[in-house]
């Protein structure tokens, strides 16, 4: 719904979080959002307790103009303010005659920012019009949408570079913008070439000429989009715009997390609404699903491996003490501290290591020291636990028992691929098992070997243990490991499985690739049954 009235800011505007995945993010390689994508994440970002949501630009293409329809009837927003993005005024024309202008106030969003040029170069090429006619459409864009009752921030592109060009007019487009009546005008460094220096710099000068209330937007083509936005905060700016897991174009953009964590753990400045910020985690991975890309797992804070440990020194520390190799506790933002057990693992690795999975094995150091050797040794062989958690609980399980214990007992297992006359394959896999005490032979089909294994495997036993029937694969990775003679190698298979509510990983290594799939299936669904409370009788 459109309004007259005058603007005004929420009562607490302190300082703006103010998040365009769904605008600059989305224009990364590989992603394409839906409209019911964006509705998705927005209501992510909401929940995370951004103070500012912008959801595109609304009558530039009809996906964007129908994003704003839906989530101002959708969408009941908490903490987040919905954004329009647009640009100022053509040149020539008037604001209130503009039709893009209009589309912005027909969005019905309560806060619009425009991009105005701040590079004197980029006004007369690109826009080709005349360096008072760049000032003159800023600050009649900015009064219209005022006039109209809506906030306004101005983005002022490439303004670093603009600066470094030009910086009377670069400053003049700041003036202009905030005499017009912009709530925020942002810095942004849109080729991403500059650093911290000489961003918090800029910004400090910048806010001591213009007085204006000033933000920042930071690419990251030199890997320094998050230091570039706390340096421009350093400066004096209150306005940070970033995107989720940092997704932009090229490289990306300042990553919100991080910026986030940062500004809450380390500046100790409140900018999430109390709460939101263990959400961090979960929120990452989710936006991370929707976009249908892995969530990075070596991304500061919300990462996997942020608070994963490997070698024996970190381990020996943290079991003393888990700030000693740890920056926060990664409880804060919704993470958690995991022990890689691997050849460079030591008696405190596998302590903790059993500990997370509820063993205690801090008594028993014969014990530790064969969980230890054997770890090593089939690490030698090409087993990688460190990648395959459940693999190493079941290895961790049969030492602490002192014998293997499992559902199910391989009596052989053999696979057939035909080639078919009409190009085509048909894969068959049949095995021989014992469980419960009852020999079972049975086959199944497949698009591969494996996938026909995997079907022979579960049609032998689902009648035996229902609980398979929960359980798929939904990861399968093949890596050929080099030999130790000449050109001989060995091949290491990782499983993921999951049952609906966990994943767990597992992984089989031998010379042939199908022996290392039946190894790493035989653990995937063991460890799955016994997640399901199963006691295995064998």
């Amino acid at each position: 719904m459109t309004t007259d009235a005058p603007a005004t800011a929420p009562p607490s505007d302190g300082f703006h979080v103010f998040d365009t995945t769904l605008r600059d993010g989305a224009q990364r390689e590989g992603i394409s959002l839906t409209v019911a994508d964006k509705l998705a994440i927005a209501r992510l970002l909401d929940e995370f307790g951004v103070g500012y949501i912008e959801g595109g630009w609304p009558g530039a293409n009809p996906r964007d103009t129908e994003f704003f329809q839906r989530a101002q009837r959708e969408i009941t927003f908490r903490h987040a303010t919905l954004v329009a993005f647009g640009a100022t005024r053509k040149a020539g024309t008037a604001a209130a005659d503009d039709p893009q202008v209009k589309a912005l106030v027909d969005s019905g969003a309560p806060v619009v920012t425009i991009v105005a040029k701040s590079h004197d170069r980029h006004v007369e090429l690109a826009l080709r019009t005349t360096l008072e006619e760049n000032l003159a459409m800023v600050r009649d864009t900015v009064a219209y949408l005022r006039s109209r009752g809506r906030r306004v921030f101005v983005d002022c592109e490439h303004f670093f570079d603009g600066y470094a060009a030009n910086p009377e007019y670069a400053r003049s487009v700041v003036a202009a913008a905030h005499g017009a009546g912009a709530e925020v005008v942002v810095l942004c460094d849109t080729n991403g070439g500059m650093l911290p220096a000489q961003v918090q710099a800029v910004v400090r000068t910048v806010l001591t000429d213009t007085g204006a209330r000033l933000g920042v937007h930071a690419q990251d083509d030199t890997g320094c989009a998050v230091a570039n936005t706390l340096a421009a905060v350093d400066g004096g700016a209150t306005h940070v715009q970033c995107t989720a897991n940092g997704y932009g174009e090229r490289v990306g953009n300042a990553n919100l997390f991080p910026v986030v964590a940062a500004l809450e753990l380390k500046y100790g400045r409140r900018v999430l609404p109390e709460g939101c910020l263990p959400e961090m985690t979960r929120i990452s991975h989710a936006v991370a699903a929707v976009v249908n890309l892995s969530p990075a797992t070596h991304q500061p804070y919300v990462g996997v491996s942020a608070f994963a440990h490997k070698a024996g020194l970190h381990a020996s520390a943290i079991k003393v003490d888990p700030d000693l190799y740890q920056h926060i506790d990664p409880e804060r933002v919704g993470n958690t501290m995991r022990m890689l057990v691997s050849d460079m693992a030591g008696r405190a690795s596998v302590e903790l290591k059993g500990k997370e999975l509820g063993y205690d094995l801090a008594g028993d150091r014969d014990l530790v020291g064969r969980i230890v050797d054997r770890t090593k040794e089939r690490e030698l062989q090409g087993y990688s636990y460190e990648a395959a958690d459940a693999s190493f609980e079941l290895l961790l399980r049969d030492e602490v028992l002192g014998r293997v214990r499992r559902f199910f007992r391989l009596e052989s297992w053999r696979t057939i691929t035909d080639q078919r006359a009409d190009g085509g394959l048909e894969n068959e896999a049949t095995v021989k098992l014992w469980a419960k005490g009852t020999r079972v032979v049975a086959g199944g089909e497949g698009n591969g070997p494996v996938h026909a294994l995997d079907r022979a495997l579960r049609n032998g036993l689902e009648q035996t243990f229902p609980e398979l029937a929960r359980m798929q694969l939904v990861d399968y990775k093949v890596r050929i490991l080099a030999g130790t003679q000449g050109t001989e190698s060995t091949t290491r298979v990782l499983v993921t499985t999951s049952d609906g509510s966990a994943e767990w990983s597992t992984v089989g290594v031998a010379d042939n690739v199908i022996a290392a799939s039946w190894q790493a299936l035989d653990d995937a669904y063991t460890f799955g049954l016994l997640r399901a409370g199963l006691e295995p009788t064998d």
